[in-house]
């Protein structure tokens, strides 16, 4: 349904959700927009990432505010029920739902589209209010001589208001035409008692001459205010976690977590934990619906400026950046800033204390897909090579593992020129990069008395498991004998297949590297 007035249906999509087996109660949202109901703060838009509960959490505030509908059986079972301001806004609004993501095959322009929104509810201004409303005037128009005759005012509930910006039926002027739109029903009018706007766009007002610079914004990257209502927080997870066995809690966190608040919050993506709990393994659920080529598309509409950064991130290793924002306006992607700022706001990035990571393991295997792309020239074809990297190690062929590396380090990346300790894990992570298909991979981990470089853990514990200790300007012995005097191989002990010490070194001056191989015990 792509609108309505007063007239959402007591078996919605919201109600069905409550029924879920892995609800979670999201519904301390509605006290914090009672808060606003009638107040000069009435304007809030909150954009998320596809598939972090938008569209259901919209739904529920129709349904807790609509007029000509009864929904407090539903809510007296939830959290907000437990509000002071609980009873007095419950069924008693006037309410506008809108979603623009109303199908557009049936329209061939714009116009064409606006204007069934504005025929249908002013035909169901009509009919509920019994008034007479002229046609040729706008939508705000006909809302405003309402309230001036009757004294009715309304809330309007927006989702999906960034629809036409990701849609190729409208140009660039008839996005303007559509923030004029909302400007001429919304701003400055006194019978809007609130209005929630939502999508996945930060709304564009930080543009000189903007139309809809009247709504308070809450986006990914600055939300302090309504960032757990949105996503799954850790202890929401852990309690959704314990009404299953099949899947445990380490994995929802390496699979879907990864995503840090401004207000300190570990959030999930909700789509990808119900999913996995549903169906009892952890596999891509977000990332394999909707969209998700814009991954690629980031990287390779500005190559030179992104792809160090990329590298380092799938390395592990953080970026540091202020990040100024980013807007539906900005269709076109030109600079380093706007890129990652739009992976931050798509949710393919997490950004948090001006700290760019990749969040999970669902995002890095996207990620790491990305990297075989030929838009990213000579690091494509050292990813596609790193099939034959992982063979070397497990054959002990040091030569071929000497000729992999140097060409990874021989790219043109100023990030593995090796100015320091990273420089080298970035080299190892591109050279290795297809063993994260049969290993769990990390870095720097605790093991015995110190941190080994690189531990992989093979999926299938009876294959072949190795660790990996990096040296500059010392020798492949020297990074053996820290192997075994601190004891690294005890982070191997549940492996029951042939474990490996791999002594990798390299020589500032002559610019080259050396690797042995041992067999190590636990």
């Amino acid at each position: 349904m792509p609108y309505f007035l007063n007239s959402i249906t007591p078996v919605n999509q919201f109600t069905k959700t409550t029924k879920e087996k892995y609800f979670v109660d999201k519904s301390k949202l509605i006290e914090k927009m009672n808060e606003l109901v009638g107040t000069a703060s009435q304007f809030v838009c909150i954009t998320r990432p596809r598939r972090f509960g938008k569209t259901i959490n919209a739904m529920m505030l129709a349904s807790y505010y609509s007029k000509n509908a009864d929904f407090k059986g539903v809510f007296d079972r939830l959290e907000i029920s437990k509000s002071p301001s609980y009873l007095e806004h419950l069924n008693k609004h006037n309410v506008v739902y809108i979603t623009f993501s109303k199908p557009t095959s049936d329209y061939t322009n714009y116009t064409e589209y606006i204007s069934s929104f504005t025929k249908q509810l002013t035909e169901d201004l009509k009919d509920q209010f019994e008034i007479e409303i002229n046609k040729k005037e706008k939508l705000g128009k006909a809302f405003e001589n309402l309230y001036n005759e009757t004294g009715q005012s309304f809330i309007f509930i927006i989702d999906e208001w960034d629809y036409i910006f990701n849609n190729n039926l409208f140009s660039e002027n008839d996005r303007k035409e559509f923030l004029r739109f909302l400007e001429d029903l919304l701003k400055d009018r006194p019978y809007v008692e609130l209005a929630y706007m939502t999508g996945v766009l930060p709304i564009a007002k930080y543009f000189s001459g903007s139309t809809a610079n009247m709504f308070d914004e809450y986006t990914f990257i600055n939300d302090d205010t309504y960032d757990k209502y949105f996503g799954f927080t850790n202890s929401e997870v852990e309690e959704l976690c314990a009404r299953q066995s099949k899947v445990s809690m380490n994995e929802l966190k390496e699979w879907y977590n990864g995503y840090k608040t401004l207000g300190e919050y570990d959030v999930y993506n909700p789509r990808s934990v119900v999913y996995a709990l549903k169906r009892g393994r952890c596999q891509s659920y977000w990332t394999n619906t909707g969209p998700m080529d814009e991954i690629s598309y980031y990287i390779e509409n500005n190559v030179e400026e992104v792809r160090n950064d990329i590298v380092q991130m799938v390395s592990g290793i953080p970026v540091n950046i202020h990040l100024e924002g980013y807007s539906a306006e900005q269709v076109n992607l030109n600079t380093r800033d706007e890129i990652l700022s739009a992976m931050a706001v798509y949710g393919f990035l997490s950004y948090h204390d001006e700290t760019l990571t990749i969040p999970n393991k669902e995002l890095r295997m996207k990620f790491d897909y990305s990297l075989k792309n030929h838009q990213m020239g000579a690091v494509s074809e050292i990813v596609m090579k790193s099939n034959e990297m992982l063979k070397a190690t497990l054959k002990k062929d040091t030569e071929t593992m000497e000729k992999l590396i140097q060409e990874a380090h021989d790219i043109n990346i100023p990030i593995i020129k090796y100015g320091d300790e990273n420089s080298l894990a970035c080299v190892i992570t591109l050279a290795y990069l297809a063993a994260r298909e049969d290993y769990k991979v990390v870095r720097e981990m605790p093991a015995g008395i110190g941190f080994a470089d690189f531990v992989f853990y093979p999926i299938n514990k009876s294959k072949p498991a190795f660790i990996i200790e990096l040296k500059k300007d010392s020798t492949p012995d020297e990074a053996l004998k820290q192997i075994k005097e601190k004891r690294y191989a005890l982070s191997l002990k549940d492996c029951t297949g042939q474990k490996l010490a791999v002594g990798i070194s390299y020589d500032s001056r002559l610019k080259t590297h050396k690797v042995k191989i041992e067999d190590i015990e636990v």
